[in-house]
């Protein structure tokens, strides 16, 4: 459901000459600095790339899913550090907002997050709970016209920059129905952040526990303005978070196919390149059918979404497939390397590190087969 193919391919076309011309040169520096550099995020503000989902009366691109899917791919030809920078603000940092936010609350925060002058963050996990996000602990005691929140939230993306947090807390009993989704400004008092965690890739991204004690929010904060939605908001946005991930993920693959073949035609072995013994093609002949695979299930499900299909099922096909498919890309490629791929100068030895993320969050593959299953199963 694409509006305008022709202005989709002139965004498209921008999009992929910032990544060549700017994020690929400073990728080593990211490595090295573990940061963004500042003159690039500002440029990703320029193009417009921390609103692309966030609708044109606020500010945004308004992309459907197919066009925000056909940049994710675009922008995951390079170090998904730099994808991290935006994608809070595009996905679970402001569609909750979208979905259900109230009028005040959309006015107030979704044109500075499209402008890129607010950068949001999402707070669930936390220290006991991961994939069972329905027995979180943090909890929220109204007081008057305020709530006091108390507990701590781990492995939060983004939340050393972060100017408010859509956090998950418990306002009820057990279970789902208890959790409220907050919207909680950074400078909140009684919120601290630790220490910025340090990852085994994806060096970039900035991660860190937010820690609340008695931190005090207005009761204007709950998103909705209804106690025990939160759990409910934040699975109505999943679907769009693992399509903009399994995209990300093909352009990852993507890079890796191409990194490959550059040097498996250069790299001469036994008297001609590596490119023309047959073990090595046929790493190169998986990659590329693979690749070309999780290209097809991202952009069908995206289809899909935007006629208003369930599609909860293929969006979990989708990041199961492609979060798994370029793990496997980048272990080829390494191979392909031999031990220039085992080297940090080499670009496929940190996308080895960074795309095995992929697996864990915005869902584990675990979780994403039991939901296919039970889909399959209620059909």
């Amino acid at each position: 459901m694409i509006r305008d193919q022709d202005v989709l391919k002139r965004l498209q076309e921008t999009v992929r000459r910032f990544v060549r011309e700017r994020l690929l040169p400073a990728e080593s520096r990211v490595e090295n600095d573990d940061s963004i550099p500042a003159e690039l995020v500002q440029e990703m503000r320029e193009l417009g790339l921390f609103g692309m989902s966030i609708p044109e009366e606020y500010g945004g691109l308004g992309l459907t899913m197919e066009e925000e899917v056909t940049i994710a791919l675009e922008l995951g030809y390079t170090s998904p550090a730099f994808r991290s920078v935006i994608g809070t603000n595009n996905g679970i940092g402001s569609q909750g907002i979208i979905v259900d936010g109230t009028p005040e609350q959309r006015a107030h925060w979704l044109p500075r997050m499209a402008r890129g002058e607010v950068i949001g963050s999402f707070a669930l996990t936390e220290p006991d709970v991961g994939s069972d996000a329905a027995s979180i602990k943090t909890r929220a005691k109204r007081e008057d016209d305020h709530y006091l929140i108390t507990g701590t939230k781990r492995y939060i993306t983004n939340a050393p920059s972060a100017d408010v947090f859509t956090l998950m807390a418990r306002t009820g009993g057990a279970g789902a129905d208890g959790i409220t989704a907050f919207l909680v400004p950074s400078d909140s008092p009684g919120l601290t952040l630790g220490p910025i965690d340090k990852k085994m890739g994806q060096r970039g991204t900035r991660t860190c526990d937010v820690i609340l004690e008695n931190c005090r929010v207005s009761k204007d904060s709950v998103i909705g303005g209804v106690e025990g939605r939160g759990f409910k908001t934040a699975m109505k946005v999943l679907n769009r978070g693992r399509l903009h991930i399994a995209a990300v993920c093909v352009g990852a693959a993507h890079r890796l196919c191409d990194e490959s073949v550059a040097f498996a035609r250069n790299r001469v072995q036994f008297g001609k390149p590596i490119a023309e013994h047959q073990l090595v093609q046929a790493m190169l002949a998986d990659m590329g059918t693979e690749t070309f695979a999780g290209h097809c299930i991202v952009i069908e499900s995206a289809r899909r979404f935007d006629a208003g299909q369930r599609i909860i099922q293929e969006a979990a096909s989708a990041k199961l497939f492609c979060s798994e498919m370029v793990g496997r890309a980048a272990d080829r490629a390494v191979q392909i390397h031999g031990g220039a791929g085992y080297m940090q100068d080499s670009p496929v030895e940190h996308f080895y590190r960074d795309v095995r993320l992929f697996r864990i969050y915005e869902g584990t593959s675990q979780i994403q087969q039991i939901i296919i299953a039970r889909e399959m199963i209620a059909d």
